[in-house]
């Protein structure tokens, strides 16, 4: 039986002349900042004193002895890299064992028999991009760093929200394989399934020592009690297992994700030579892009059922992305998850994530939407990068396609639409830049290895050039001009097909700005808060976005903090409630983003420490399956029901026209029953719609806990009273560390937000923006207060206040 060795120990990375230890997986960045030579690049403007590292060749080198490569019971031993970030030479005892370029893929090498020195030489990533050019020629990029010449995370090099860490090193597990007469090269199921009958189709493919290339083995595999067995004579078998009675693998929400266990053997005549285990689920996803008189629809349908995709943007979520743990990543998704949310994309300028990843989706429900990694760039087709993503796609198709949560491959992200609106035609001069793979290569390859699942050429994407990349009547949508330019209430200007990016800025929690700026007088535009915001004119854009609608706060850190906040929750609720009150035409929203990978002012809803934002509260009340909105029509405000549970929604309605001091002018109770899996809209009873343009009254709808606001003015326009409210503050049973905060309004209390993390590092509150009219109390829970008193929980509270 083939044995595995892992080799992670033992390494040592040359510096300065001295050698220091190594930890494998890990980069350089990690090892020096573990022998203390390098300052921690997320604090203060660290990023800019460690540059240098991205730019230097590294080596790292361990001894590899006779006694772990050669072994009696074995015919060969393989070196396999999982990861090498990214242009390495590797040697042993000074021999060349090969040469690599890619950080996407995996590498394996004969070294039976052979010892000495193991050592792993990295170019500079910068030599390599600059030889590469020198190659191809120029090709335009919407960042200056010469990512697209190479095949590395392109977000190491700096993007709008992180920053420049060109890393080097072996990224992902080394390892020996020992292993004698054949071994599995690879898996390919075929998981398909019609009614309860479920099938698994296992391509595989054999690789055999010399003395097995003759030798008739068997292969054996189970699933769900069912057995299949064949004799294999050449490289290749293929292994059916019909499955009876099946259950579905659903999306959260939408069922349960049963999911199982299929082993395959290889053997001889005598005893098994080899294994593979994965699990599977069984489902069927399609994506529905036929005409209809708005357009192309982009629907994805899972076992025949469509659904409005509720998704969320994904970048890695560290810039050292060795230091990503499989407990790091389930945290993460389950944050994601808790935010009722149901499918994750993962983008295209960062790494095909590791298994923990989609093992994680696969059981919470989370669809993937899989990025091929091109972003924002020109690519050169020619070689040697050409050959290099083809290698890198089969390697990443054939390891991520058991993943029942894998939904969909998509080709690139934005480089169809840069073609043709960022002046790049006339740059590229007939100049490859991306399009074969997109539209040649990279569905040729999902055709062939992974013919279940639906592939698409981008994200926008019209579907064909027929229409424009970015045309929001065909296909996918990615929607900027909102932030770059205009007012938020601007998104419900149109009803794109899908929505797969947009999005609001906000900074991260106060916790982490403190730690990540030690010492700083924090304002927004002080030295470090200005170096963790990477977006062009980001903060320009912050503060435009808030003057829309609030008096911008001059001299008070503490108020532009809160009301950035809020203006982001409000910005990504008003495109969700919009576009998925036009559901069917309007089939999914894919906020960009739900995490970050350093501290910085972003548009993630979960920060760089981890911390929610106001924002993941939001969200999680947008995307819950009932949604309650009040919608702005040219006859007045219209009432939403969304439902998107499986049972019909039926409630009373409760409206209320409410005057700005806190009486009630008018009531009106409506029911009302929404049928699953639909929206009903319907005009708001004239009695209870306030004037237009009036500064003193306001709509409030309520069902089923859940409130919506309609306000005819801005903020800095309304009438609003000075907020009062009381609070009390109650320990909850034995934990000394949780409390419920009561808050009870006095006054209409707008947009209440407890930043726990004020109180305490690692303090936490179970809720969000909340608005409360006179009377109305609400609980907030806290965990991690570490005993603090009432007068340290009202300097965290905030509230929206007259201008």
């Amino acid at each position: 039986m083939k044995e595995t060795a892992q080799l992670s120990e033992g390494w040592r990375l040359e510096h300065d002349g001295t050698h220091i230890p190594a930890q494998v997986p890990g980069c350089v960045h990690t090892d020096l900042l573990a022998a203390d030579l390098i300052p921690d690049p997320f604090i203060g403007r660290n990023e800019q004193e460690i540059a240098w590292v991205g730019r230097r060749a590294w080596t790292y080198t361990r001894d590899l002895s006779a006694a772990q490569t050669s072994d009696d019971t074995y015919e060969r031993t393989d070196l396999v890299f999982e990861g090498l970030d990214t242009v390495a030479h590797v040697t042993l005892d000074g021999a060349e064992l090969g040469r690599t370029r890619n950080m996407h893929r995996s590498y394996r090498f004969d070294v039976s028999g052979r010892a000495g020195e193991l050592s792993v030489g990295f170019a500079s990533a910068y030599e390599e991009a600059a030889t590469v050019r020198a190659l191809t020629g120029e090709r335009p990029n919407v960042y200056p760093e010469p990512f697209q010449y190479l095949r590395k995370m392109a977000c190491s090099f700096g993007w709008d929200w992180g920053p420049t860490v060109v890393t080097a090193g072996m990224w992902r597990p080394v390892r020996l394989e020992r292993w004698s007469t054949a071994r599995i090269a690879q898996v390919r199921p075929l998981v398909t399934v019609e009614g309860t009958r479920g099938r698994v189709e296992l391509r595989v493919d054999l690789e055999r020592t010399a003395t097995g290339t003759d030798r008739n083995l068997v292969a054996h595999a189970t699933v769900a009690g069912v057995t299949a067995r064949v004799e294999v004579d050449s490289d290749t078998a293929t292994l059916v297992l019909d499955v009876p009675d099946v259950r579905l693998w659903w999306p959260r929400g939408y069922g349960e994700q049963p999911l199982y266990d299929i082993e395959l053997t290889l053997s001889d005549g005598d005893g098994p030579l080899d294994a593979w285990q994965h699990r599977v689920g069984f489902r069927t996803v399609e994506i529905d892009r036929d005409t209809d008189e708005h357009g192309t629809g982009f629907t994805f349908v899972v076992n025949g059922v469509p659904i409005f995709v509720r998704g969320v943007n994904w970048i890695p979520d560290d810039v050292l992305p060795s230091r990503i743990t499989p407990e790091r990543y389930r945290t993460r998704l389950e944050q994601t998850a808790a935010a009722n949310v149901d499918l994750v994309r993962v983008w295209g300028g960062g790494i095909y994530e590791d298994e923990a990843f989609y093992t994680a989706c696969d059981e919470l429900g989370l669809m993937v939407w899989q990025d091929f990694l091109f972003a924002c760039s020109a690519y050169p087709e020619e070689q040697p990068l050409r050959g290099e993503v083809e290698a890198e796609a089969r390697d990443n198709v054939v390891r991520l396609m058991p993943h029942p949560s894998l939904v969909v491959w998509n080709g690139n992200n934005e480089n169809l639409w840069g073609f043709r609106d960022w002046d790049w035609e006339g740059e590229l001069a007939g100049d490859s830049w991306g399009e074969g793979y997109y539209l040649g290569l990279l569905p040729r390859v999902v055709a062939e290895l992974d013919p279940t699942r639906s592939y698409t050429a981008g994200s926008p994407w019209s579907g064909s050039w027929d229409h424009h990349p970015n045309d929001p009547d065909h296909g996918t949508y990615h929607s900027w001009e909102v932030w770059n330019r205009q007012d938020y209430t601007e998104y419900r200007a149109n009803v794109p097909r899908f929505v797969s990016e947009f999005g609001w800025q906000a900074p991260p929690a106060m916790a982490t700005l403190r730690r990540a700026l030690p010492g700083e007088d924090l304002a927004p535009d002080s030295p470090g808060m200005l170096h963790h915001q990477k977006a062009e004119d980001g903060n320009g854009k912050l503060n435009r976005g808030l003057a829309r609608h609030f008096a911008l706060p001059e001299g008070d850190f503490d108020r532009w903090h809160y009301l950035t906040q809020v203006v982001q929750a409000r910005a990504v609720a008003t495109g969700i409630e919009h576009w998925r009150a036009n559901w069917p035409r309007c089939a999914g929203t894919i906020v960009w983003q739900i995490n970050d990978c350093w501290p910085v002012s972003s548009w993630a809803a979960i920060d760089g420490d981890g911390r929610l934002k106001p924002l993941h509260h939001e969200l999680r009340r947008v995307y819950a399956d009932r949604l309650l909105t009040l919608q702005p029509a040219a006859d007045g405000p219209e009432l939403v029901l969304v439902n998107q549970g499986p049972q019909p929604w039926t409630c009373e309605v409760t409206l209320r026209l409410m005057r700005a001091d806190g009486t009630v002018a008018t009531r009106v109770c409506l029911g009302l029953t929404a049928p699953a899996r639909e929206v009903v809209r319907l005009p708001v009873p004239p009695e209870v719609t306030p004037v237009t343009g009036s500064d003193k009254e306001y709509l409030v709808a309520d069902s089923d806990g859940l409130r919506a606001l309609h306000f005819e003015t801005r903020d800095r326009e309304f009438a609003y009273p000075e907020p009062r409210f009381e609070i009390a503050v109650e320990t909850v049973g034995q934990e000394r560390d949780t409390v419920d905060v009561v808050v009870t309004a006095q006054t209409l209390v707008r947009d209440l937000l407890l930043q726990a993390d004020r109180i305490a590092p690692h303090a936490r509150a179970d809720r969000g923006l909340t608005t409360l009219l006179p009377g109305e109390s609400t609980r907030i829970r806290v965990r991690g207060t570490r005993g603090a008193g009432a007068n340290a929980i009202r300097a965290a509270l905030f509230c929206v206040e007259p201008a």
